[in-house]
């Protein structure tokens, strides 16, 4: 199945490193985050990637020149202050006879990506999305007036979901995307929502996206102690 790769945010949150070079490319080990999630994807069979590029697109465009592995590697331009929903319906023309897969250029999981794909054809809804359970960045305390009664360390948050940035995607959803300045996460989904056209995939297993530097911190850790659940 292909691979959309939306590539091309500005990542000001991390401007330490995106001053120069665009966020799916800043490192994670040895290399850039965007190839790692790659690897997610071609560890599964899907090795049809195609890039949205915007903000500093010729950075990856370098990185991809010479790439050895036996991916098929499209990388198209859409616009520098194209918004993620612009983004992708800049790629119609490549997607317009079949599902595919989604995600964003800076999330990182374990995620089964064929049990996501078997999940939307077995509900045959225009959209699947993945929910997660973030990590708590703190712990938690129960308190009786001032005394602690309960110490929890960082955890998942509870019962609450987000939207886990791992897409399976029908065509006909291209209909809810207008132009340049259409968010995706904003009217397209909340319209096939009101519309009962979608449907989560919820993984329980390792999530972690990088928009700090603590978040990049964590997964250089990870790789570094040979810990990083993504990696098969």
């Amino acid at each position: 199945m292909k691979v959309v790769i939306l590539a091309g945010g500005f990542g000001t949150r991390l401007s330490e490193y995106t001053d120069s070079i665009p966020k799916p490319m800043v490192p994670i080990g040895n290399k850039p985050i965007i190839e790692h999630i790659m690897e997610i994807y071609a560890h599964h069979g899907h090795k049809e990637f195609y890039i949205a590029l915007g903000y500093k697109g010729e950075v990856i465009k370098k990185h991809f020149q010479n790439f050895k592995k036996d991916w098929k590697i499209n990388l198209i331009d859409t616009g520098a202050d194209t918004f993620t929903g612009g983004r992708l319906k800049r790629l119609e023309k490549y997607l317009s006879e079949d599902n595919f897969l989604l995600t964003y250029g800076d999330g990182l999981s374990n995620i089964n990506i064929n049990e996501l794909i078997n999940f939307h054809e077995k509900i045959k809804k225009i959209v699947t999305i993945s929910a997660v359970r973030p990590p708590a960045r703190f712990g938690s305390l129960s308190l009786n007036g001032s005394d602690v009664t309960r110490f929890k360390e960082k955890t998942q948050l509870g019962e609450s979901w987000i939207n886990g940035g791992f897409f399976v995607i029908n065509p006909k959803f291209f209909k809810f995307l207008k132009g340049d300045d259409t968010v995706l996460e904003s009217s397209p989904l909340e319209k096939v929502t009101d519309l009962k056209e979608i449907k989560a995939f919820k993984h329980e297993g390792f999530w972690q996206c990088m928009d700090h530097k603590l978040d990049k911190d964590l997964l250089d850790k990870m790789i570094k102690d040979n810990k990083a659940p993504w990696i098969k």
